[in-house]
């Protein structure tokens, strides 16, 4: 019996099967060359460009944590000048003089609150549980009350980078020395008025007359006294700095003076004998500026020198407002940088996904309607082969083949 017509017909239907295997994968798959052996050209384009995907989807889910840390950051910074803003308020309404001792203790009571509230807003944990101004000591808890009432910082300053697109990295992570490096008044110097004071003046700085000069008094450690004194000619100040005698003149109302590179204004009448300290700012921490403005708010102001006192000790404490304003907006703004280059750096990543997704398909994809085609075909080949086989199975001539 001759067995070629069997062989050939196994072989040919095998072949067939072969391809509706393949032709199956293709279209339940969407891919056409699954090895280099099917194509190593377009395979090795494939290889490369997905490897490139699996980058851009490490960036993107990067893009992603750093953005929800930096949009708590965000939000945080938000709510702080909020709340700075209102404690200036209260200040600027303390010293517009129409503040009763009952009204001040009110504002006394809000500024405290404002200060338990900033420590609340500084300890912020973001959406994954870490403290967002720990810096690199994100798990533990930053800033932390002391037995004396005093904040202390538990975080660090660190600063780290993250990949967020081929070549580019950004800020992952925020610290709180922000709420801790302000200088107090003015970020030069200081003016106290001594307790001993009996008139009612008041030594306000009107801004920097000499950048040089306040930038070498705040760096050094000498203050200015100011005093006031009888003469023959009436009252009559002297500066004086290390025992040296800076300035002086006769007293009149409403003068400017120029100390440590400052231009001040003295308001209100010193009495001889009175005096003010112009000490170098030093760094004072936002959580001690506000407590600082709640016990001065609680001081009794029963004489016009109390008032002056309480008022110069207000004056400088706006002073010192305005520097912690002024950095939380600084510190915002770069924040809110960082975000939006995340945001472009995510829309191309976005892009080029998209452009290596089309590159792939274009290397290795399936054509589907000519493989579903071809599939279809296949099969009904097969079919009508086996159909073929069985039907010439069923003649009694072939079994005489």
């Amino acid at each position: 019996m001759d067995l070629a017509f069997y062989t050939n017909f196994a072989s040919g239907v095998a072949q067939q099967e072969s391809q509706l295997t393949t032709l199956q994968s293709e279209v339940s798959t969407g891919i056409a060359v699954q090895s280099p052996s099917q194509n190593p050209a377009a395979f090795e384009t494939a290889s490369l460009a997905t490897d490139q995907i699996s980058a851009l989807s490490s960036d993107t889910a990067t893009q992603t944590n750093i953005q929800d840390q930096l949009g708590a950051v965000s939000n945080a910074y938000s709510s702080v000048t909020t709340l700075l803003d209102n404690v200036q308020s209260i200040v600027e309404q303390a010293l517009n003089g129409t503040s009763s001792a009952e009204n001040r203790q009110s504002l006394a009571a809000q500024v405290t609150a404002a200060s338990t509230q900033l420590v609340s807003l500084a300890n912020t944990a973001g959406a994954g549980g870490d403290y967002i101004f720990g810096g690199s000591r994100s798990s533990v808890q930053p800033f932390e009350t002391e037995a004396d009432g005093s904040i202390a910082y538990l975080g660090d300053g660190a600063q780290s980078e993250a990949s967020i697109a081929p070549n580019i990295s950004a800020p992952s992570l925020a610290n709180g020395e922000v709420f801790m490096t302000g200088l107090a008044s003015n970020g030069t110097a200081t003016a106290t008025a001594a307790a001993t004071n009996t008139g009612d003046a008041t030594l306000v700085g009107q801004g920097i007359a000499s950048p040089a000069t306040a930038a070498a008094f705040q760096s050094g450690a000498s203050p200015i006294t100011l005093s006031f004194w009888s003469s023959a000619n009436g009252l009559t100040y002297t500066a004086t700095q290390s025992g040296n005698t800076i300035s002086t003149g006769a007293v009149t109302s409403g003068m400017s003076l120029q100390l440590a590179g400052l231009d001040y204004q003295l308001n209100g009448t010193p009495a001889a004998g009175d005096s003010f300290t112009i000490s170098p700012s030093r760094p004072q921490s936002a959580f001690s500026l506000l407590q600082n403005i709640a016990a001065t708010l609680s001081q009794s102001t029963t004489t016009p020198a109390q008032t002056a006192q309480t008022n110069q000790q207000l004056n400088e404490s706006l002073a010192g407002l305005a520097q912690y304003q002024q950095a939380i907006i600084t510190a915002s703004a770069q924040n809110g940088v960082t975000l939006q280059a995340i945001s472009t750096a995510s829309a191309a990543d976005t892009s080029q996904t998209t452009a290596l997704q089309t590159e792939v398909q274009n290397a290795t994809g399936a054509n589907l309607p000519t493989a579903i085609t071809q599939l279809d075909n296949t099969l009904t080949a097969v079919q009508a082969a086996m159909k073929a086989f069985s039907d010439i199975q069923s003649l009694s001539l072939f079994n005489y083949l």
